[in-house]
């Protein structure tokens, strides 16, 4: 069977390279006679594994020797906790809430301290990005936390906030390695892998050194503190070793793409064919306020709930899958990461062009 354009939030396409290199290598990893999925994460291969992982995300994101990386498990949803635990010295914290994702960020962290709301984009379904250039930043606040790109409601910061000196926490799960960042401006840049970089299952955590401290909430558990993680190199207890294996194979496909920077280039150019397209058509119409439009995902509707079910239909039919908006919004919704090829993009224009001629 040929493969279908995945055009799913997460988890979502894979590099097909990736995908054959690690058919290939089931079996027996170079030669060690079995798999990845069975060698303890305590030999001497899975430790060039990981190593090699980290080094070579270190020469994309071109993070800082002043940050750990951390490979965890539990997904971004166990970072809304993990976050305020660690960090919350003042038990004080702003967030800026403009999706499902920072909004249950916000809701969690007000277990642990006072939680203050500074910025929402609710009132209009969460269809922009606030202006974030002079926010009421606590005086007292620990951290300024975002989620940089809003998966479900596709919008992006396109300018960081304005953190008055305050450390900035960033949850760029759909986002990550979609572009060059400057990762000397996050205090903490983390996100779930399964969108843009490899299976579900792992959480990428990069944290300035100061923020990695004994002095946590009382109460924490031992494996949700960072400093944990941090002085046993990720390896404090069984990591998510395949999910590395897989994450550490794309982040090689990355370089050979030519990095962070060819990248953005590449998304750009693909949003472009797609933004385009909507700008231009009779019956599709996009959600989002024109410069806050992620690069990452794209929703858009026809404004009738029958239309948009029959067009999910029919483009599945057609081999463009996972097309069906997020059940709290609706509509539709393309997720186009690293992975998706240039031509599944204009794949699915051609389907909406000619669902428009049909249905208009």
């Amino acid at each position: 069977m040929a493969r279908i354009y995945n055009f799913s939030a997460g988890p979502a396409v894979l590099p097909e390279e990736v995908l054959r290199e690690a058919a290939e290598e089931m079996l027996d990893y170079k030669g060690c006679g079995m798999s990845v999925m069975e060698m303890s994460h305590r030999s001497k291969v899975y430790e060039t594994i990981i190593k090699e992982a980290e080094a070579d995300l270190r020469e994309l994101m071109n993070i800082p020797d002043n940050y750990k990386v951390l490979f965890l498990q539990g997904g971004a949803s166990q970072q809304f906790a993990m976050i305020p635990m660690n960090l919350m010295k003042n038990k004080v914290a702003d967030y800026i809430v403009t999706g499902q994702w920072a909004k249950k960020a916000y809701q969690e962290a007000a277990k642990y301290g006072k939680a203050n709301k500074i910025a929402s984009s609710e009132d209009e379904t969460f269809s922009y990005i606030p202006d974030c250039s002079d926010l009421p930043v606590s005086e007292d606040a620990d951290y300024v936390y975002i989620c940089e790109n809003n998966t479900i409601y596709g919008t992006k910061f396109k300018e960081l906030p304005n953190t008055k000196g305050k450390t900035l926490v960033a949850d760029v799960s759909s986002c990550f390695l979609s572009e060059p960042v400057d990762v000397s401006k996050y205090g903490i840049i983390y996100g779930g892998v399964q969108k843009n970089i490899g299976p579900a299952g792992v959480v990428i955590v990069i944290i300035r050194e100061d923020l990695i401290t004994e002095d946590v909430l009382p109460g924490t558990p031992t494996i949700l503190q960072y400093k944990i993680h941090a002085d046993n190199d990720s390896l404090y207890n069984t990591p998510p070793a395949y999910g590395i294996y897989i994450c550490g194979k794309v982040f090689k496909w990355l370089k050979k793409q030519g990095g962070l920077e060819a990248m953005k280039v590449h998304n750009e150019e693909k949003a472009a064919i797609l933004y385009d397209f909507l700008d231009s058509s009779k019956l599709f119409k996009g959600t989002v306020r024109k410069e806050d439009r992620s690069l990452m995902n794209v929703p858009f509707i026809t404004g009738n709930d029958d239309l948009d079910a029959k067009f999910v239909k029919e483009a599945k039919e057609a081999g463009l899958e996972n097309l069906k908006g997020h059940r709290s919004v609706g509509g539709m919704r393309a997720s186009i990461y690293n992975a998706m090829p240039r031509e599944g993009v204009v794949k699915l224009v051609e389907f909406m062009k000619k669902f428009e001629e049909e249905n208009c």
